[in-house]
């Protein structure tokens, strides 16, 4: 997935934890500090940490750290997953209150029945590689399943030359060919830019003169400008990036037909309360 997220890995975390470990030591030594100062009036019921208690007790810490690592990781390990649950929630909440332009905007770029039961959404780069391997999971679903509508919400976050893509794409829309020219966009194995992705409209039958026109029209700017401030709301910064009611799919993982699938079938099951 291409993002702009990054996970440290275990020695980096385990050292930055174990900084924020002793430092949480001091940070409860000052505040101590801090209610000695404004209990000042009122009768002691214990002093700070003296510079030899407190030399004491980060020893200890460090000692222990020393002899037990495998704790820092446990530390990380419970952080990353508090911090994605947190991340879950506060998207959820995004989806309920962007759920009309993720799921119920008639004119977004999208294939499958307009009247569909259930929509999946996704954030894409016409140049990330992920994108592009998930590409035929994403083909599989639209063809075994003619009772979900798939949107496409263009994210060209990678370079200048995404967005020339995605122009293009939005373009032949006008045409009644965005699903085959975003198909073979993502298919294919090169760079997608201006001059390369007119010459695959040019040849799926496309109108080029028309795409070039239209390209740089309002409607394709306001498209994606749009979908930019969508995913900041979103606080989506990657793809690709699925969304399935309010449930959500970061990357493009190997069984990703497989947790689509799955995540439709519940939400038949139970109902949807945003798509």
């Amino acid at each position: 997935m291409i993002t702009t997220n990054w996970k440290p890995g275990a020695r980096i975390g385990a050292g930055l934890f174990a900084i924020a470990a002793l430092g949480g030591v001091l940070a409860f030594d000052g505040a101590f500090d801090r209610a000695t100062a404004e209990d000042a009036a009122k009768p002691s019921t214990g002093a700070a940490f003296s510079a030899d208690q407190k030399a004491g007790i980060e020893a200890i810490v460090k000692d222990y750290l020393l002899a037990n690592p495998e704790i820092l990781l446990e530390v990380q390990r419970s952080l990353e997953t508090k911090m994605e649950k947190e991340q879950e929630e506060r998207l959820k909440t995004a989806i309920k209150e962007n759920k009309d332009e993720l799921y119920h905007r008639a004119d977004a770029p999208s294939v499958g029945d307009p009247k569909a039961e259930i929509t999946v959404v996704e954030f894409f780069d016409y140049n990330c590689g992920y994108c592009k391997r998930g590409f035929s999971e994403v083909a599989k679903l639209v063809e075994n399943d003619k009772k979900v509508r798939v949107v496409f919400k263009e994210l060209p976050i990678l370079s200048k030359q995404s967005e020339e893509a995605s122009r293009v794409a939005l373009a032949a829309k006008n045409q009644g060919k965005y699903w085959e020219l975003h198909s073979a966009l993502l298919q294919n194995r090169g760079s997608n830019d201006a001059e390369s992705s007119l010459k695959i409209a040019g040849k799926l039958g496309l109108d080029v003169d028309r795409l070039k026109a239209d390209m740089d029209s309002k409607e394709v700017t306001a498209e994606i400008e749009k979908v930019r401030d969508l995913a900041q709301k979103m606080g989506i910064n990657g793809t690709p990036h699925f969304l399935v009611g309010d449930r959500t799919i970061p990357g493009a993982p190997e069984n990703l037909f497989e947790l689509i699938e799955a995540h439709v079938k519940d939400l038949r099951k139970n109902g949807c309360e945003v798509c």
